[in-house]
This record gives structure tokens, C-alpha cells and sequence, in this order.
């Protein structure tokens, strides 16, 4: 009995510390970020001196409206995906996410988000939630991937068919890469339920364990992972609409298709490149500029407010998606059990 209490009493300490931990961190991270490099009185400055005064509490209101629509979705692809081992309900489901996004803000392409979302869980094993909620953050870098890809597909011939590189089999060649690579990742995603039965005859019986909170992913069907895809999908139209919405208030004007295209393609460069979160403003603005930016050059629009306007745009989206939600996230994190009793099922 005595025993028992005294793990009870340490685990509750090391739960505190850990929560102590990720608060202080994302604190740490976000001033860092958007106070002490002045990020926030940049964006904020050229946001009021931009938008038309009359119409700003109603611009403020669709973008959070929107952020709300962005993680909402995030929240009910989780909850639907970690329903195969508990039923979440969507606030707590909602919850998670936003605590996900916290530790997230300090981890290397914010893969803390995987484990950040999982403590939440109050019957199930935190290792089937890490594996399952990596299903999720799959499929969202596909859809990043396909939609980038195909955009980046009709951008080339636009904006460097006069390159001394481009040749009409280079181009062939990269759509014929393209196509291949995407129906690859597809049947890959929409065939994850045979990858456990293959890791576990490639890991050997120590590591068991592994294999059996792996096995988790084997439970999903066809048509649940598409449904996963489409979630994924409608979540992509809602920051990209953002993107735009915010290019817009910037007076950074551009068609509405070139617009999105070129969007997607700045989303799917940012994939590739391995970034911590208080390194990524600096590079998603960087990306935004140029490929924003060639737009305006073709027509010989170049100037200091336009590049501003970029920037600010891009900002502005990371301090909406991101910086907020993690703050938000940080009261929800002293719910989560990072230590506990173990069951059975541990």
C-alpha cells in the first residue's frame, strides 16, 4: 500500500515537471519568435496600414473563424482515427490536438505533435496513439504533396520555359517522376494496413512489444483511410484559403488560381525542408517571396511593399495557425498524463 502511494505521488511530480517543461519551452519559443526578434509589431504595423479600417474586425473574424474550421477538422480526423482504440469525445479530442500543437513548437518538423496529442488518452496504450496519430499527419504531407506536385506541374512551363535548362523531355520527364511518385504514396497510404505484417518479419521477437502496438494500423479498412485523405484535403482548402485571404488584406493582388498554385507549391517546398518551428517563419517567409514573388516579376512589378506584403502574409498565417493554437494548447497541457500507472495494456 505504501508502495502504492508513493509511485502515485511520483508519477503525479514527474507529470508536473514534464507539463512545467513543455509550457516554459513553448513560452520560450513564441517570444523568441514573434516579441523579442519585434516579428509581432512588424506584422501588425503593416497589417493596420494595409486593410481598410471598416472592414478589419470583419477580415479578423473570418480568419479566426477559420483557424477554428482548420484545427476542427484536424480534431475530427483524430478523433476518428484514434476512435479504433477509444472513443474521444471532440472537445477532449480538440483539446489533445491544441496540447499537440504546443509541444509541437520545439520539436524538429513538429513531430512532437504525435506524442503531445496522445497522453490524453486515459484507457489506451500512448505508443497505438503515437503510431495511429502519425496516420493522420500522413496523410496530410500527401495531399500537401499531390496538390503541390500538380501545381508545380503547370508552373514550370509558365515561369521557365525560357530557362537555358528547360527542354520539353525534361519536362516530360519530370511529369512522368511526378506521376509515379504520387500513385506510389497513394497505394502506400491506402495499403498501410499491410505494413505491420511486413515490419514484423523484419524486426526480430524482442521487439515484440513494437509489433504489437504497431499492429495497430492494420485495423483500418480502404475506405476509412480515404475518408482520412478527404479530411485531410478539406483542411488543405482551409489554410490555403487563409494564405490567400491574408495576401489579399497585404494588397498583395493576385488572381485567385495562380494564386492557390502557386500557395501550394510554397506548402510543398516547406515539407521538404527539415525545420524546427522557430526557424520556420524565417524560412516559410523566404519560400513565400520567392515564388510569390516571380509571379509579380514577370510583369515587372517589383517593390519593397510588395515583398513586405508577402512576408507579412506568411507571418500573419504562422501567428494564426500556429502560434496561437500553441499558447491555447499550453492550458490543456496539465491534463495530460505523461507518467502513470501501468495496466495491462502497457
Amino acid at each position: 500500500m505504501i508502495k502504492h502511494f508513493t509511485n502515485l505521488h511520483k508519477n503525479k511530480t514527474y507529470n508536473l515537471i514534464v507539463r512545467l517543461i513543455i509550457v516554459a519551452a513553448t513560452y520560450y519559443f513564441i517570444y523568441k519568435q514573434i516579441f523579442y526578434h519585434k516579428k509581432l509589431d512588424y506584422v501588425v504595423n503593416n497589417f493596420l496600414e494595409s486593410i481598410d479600417q471598416s472592414y478589419i474586425i470583419i477580415f479578423i473574424g473570418w480568419i479566426c473563424i477559420l483557424m477554428l474550421v482548420n484545427w476542427g477538422i484536424e480534431t475530427l480526423k483524430w478523433q476518428y482515427l484514434i476512435s479504433k482504440i477509444e472513443k474521444v469525445p471532440f472537445l477532449k479530442a480538440f483539446e489533445a490536438v491544441l496540447s499537440g500543437v504546443s509541444v509541437s513548437v520545439f520539436t524538429p518538423n513538429r513531430i512532437g505533435e504525435w506524442f503531445g496529442r496522445v497522453f490524453i488518452l486515459e484507457k489506451s496504450n500512448p505508443w497505438q496513439g503515437v503510431f495511429i496519430t502519425m496516420i493522420g499527419s500522413f496523410s496530410q504531407l500527401l495531399i500537401t504533396i499531390i496538390v503541390g506536385a500538380f501545381s508545380l506541374l503547370v508552373y514550370i512551363p509558365i515561369y521557365f520555359k525560357t530557362a537555358e535548362f528547360y527542354s520539353p523531355y525534361l519536362y516530360y520527364g519530370i511529369i512522368f517522376l511526378v506521376l509515379v511518385i504520387i500513385t506510389t504514396l497513394i497505394l502506400i497510404f491506402l495499403n498501410v494496413t499491410a505494413l505491420p505484417a511486413f515490419v514484423s518479419h523484419m524486426i526480430r521477437k524482442r521487439f515484440g512489444k513494437f509489433n504489437e502496438y504497431f499492429s495497430i494500423i492494420s485495423r483500418y479498412t480502404t475506405f476509412e483511410l480515404a475518408t482520412v485523405l478527404l479530411l485531410s484535403f478539406l483542411r488543405y482548402i482551409v489554410f490555403t484559403l487563409q494564405f490567400y485571404l491574408f495576401l489579399m488584406s497585404y494588397s498583395v493582388e493576385i488572381p485567385l488560381l495562380q494564386g492557390l498554385m502557386i500557395i501550394s507549391i510554397v506548402f510543398l517546398i516547406m515539407t521538404a525542408i527539415p525545420s524546427v518551428t522557430l526557424a520556420e517563419l524565417g524560412i516559410r517567409g523566404s519560400v513565400s517571396l520567392y515564388f510569390i514573388g516571380s509571379y509579380f516579376e514577370q510583369f515587372g512589378i517589383v517593390s519593397d511593399k510588395l515583398n513586405i506584403g508577402i512576408v507579412s502574409s506568411s507571418s500573419s498565417l504562422w501567428l494564426i495557425n500556429l502560434a496561437i493554437p500553441a499558447v491555447i494548447g499550453t492550458f490543456f497541457v496539465y491534463r495530460l498524463k505523461f507518467f502513470r500507472k501501468r495496466s495491462s495494456n502497457d
